[in-house]
């Protein structure tokens, strides 16, 4: 007997772990989720019908890069596509794992092949090539298969002559594909390149965080550069830039706010209303090419 048996009360007993999970009645695990920013402790199904933005101080928590695709098509008409494109470990790195044991660890944890995730369907009726990054995934860095899906949908939204979305969520480049990810730069810029010249829209939604070589390429070649409330963007992290400059930063440096009014994007569009918000764009946009 335990010292805490020997001093309850009479007609008390503790109940343990495998009691505790088979009762009728008790709270389950997850219910509740504490937000980062206020501190705010959220019932868990209130915030999901929010779509993760906090009730109280309206953060926009980070979400998976599929219920950010199934938030935002229409619920019928949706494909993946390019689910083929898989990583490969061709310079058999390794540091304190193999690459391709961090790899599997990735899949095995998030589900998906790599970091990107692609969809055709439609918004509001009009077909779109949506790519999304999961940051769950090696925070969401950019190998050669990330390079390869984003340039393949693109090709896909050229040929359908139908705007491409992408929402971004990265820490940069894949270290552990050295040169190999840091050609996916000026690959992603290239098809870019290719949509501007034939007239297909191409918007950026950048969520939080945004750095390294996605920001440095993708994530500001919009035809419209968007970004959620509060998201975070740019090449180096501010304790980095702090410490090579010497300087104290302004206050929200590379937060959307910040870049909105310095003019480093367009707009800032609240989660709720990304969906309304780009179909009216798109729209506008597809009307005028017309």
């Amino acid at each position: 007997m335990s010292w805490v048996d020997k001093i309850l009360p009479s007609g008390v007993r503790r109940v343990d772990s495998d009691e505790r999970r088979g009762a009728k009645g008790v709270v389950p695990e997850g219910l509740w989720k504490k937000c980062v920013k206020c501190e705010a402790v959220l019932y868990r199904p209130e915030l999901e019908s929010n779509q993760d933005v906090c009730p109280k101080c309206d953060h926009h928590m980070r979400i998976g890069a599929r219920r950010r695709i199934a938030l935002f098509l229409d619920e019928t008409g949706r494909e993946e596509i390019l689910s083929h494109i898989e990583p490969v470990d061709r310079l058999k790195f390794k540091d304190k794992k193999k690459y391709r044991d961090r790899l599997t660890a990735a899949q095995k944890a998030t589900g998906e092949k790599d970091a990107l995730i692609a969809f055709k369907g439609k918004v509001k009726d009009l077909p779109v090539v949506v790519v999304a990054f999961e940051f769950n995934f090696h925070g969401g860095s950019m190998g050669s298969a990330v390079g390869e899906k984003f340039t393949q949908a693109a090709n896909v939204a050229l040929k359908e002559r139908c705007p491409l979305i992408c929402f971004s969520a990265s820490g940069g480049a894949r270290m552990q594909e050295a040169l190999i990810s840091l050609m996916q730069m000026a690959k992603t810029s290239a098809v870019l390149e290719r949509l501007k010249q034939n007239s297909v829209p191409y918007i950026s939604v950048m969520t939080d965080p945004i750095y390294g070589g996605v920001s440095a390429s993708l994530a500001l070649l919009g035809d419209i550069n968007v970004a959620e409330p509060g998201a975070r963007a740019g090449f180096a992290g501010p304790n980095i830039i702090e410490q090579t400059i010497r300087q104290k930063l302004p206050p929200g440096f590379q937060r959307s706010e910040f870049l909105l009014a310095h003019g480093a994007i367009d707009m800032i569009v609240r989660r709720a209303d990304m969906r309304d918000t780009l179909g009216r764009v798109l729209g506008g946009l597809m009307h005028y090419q017309r």
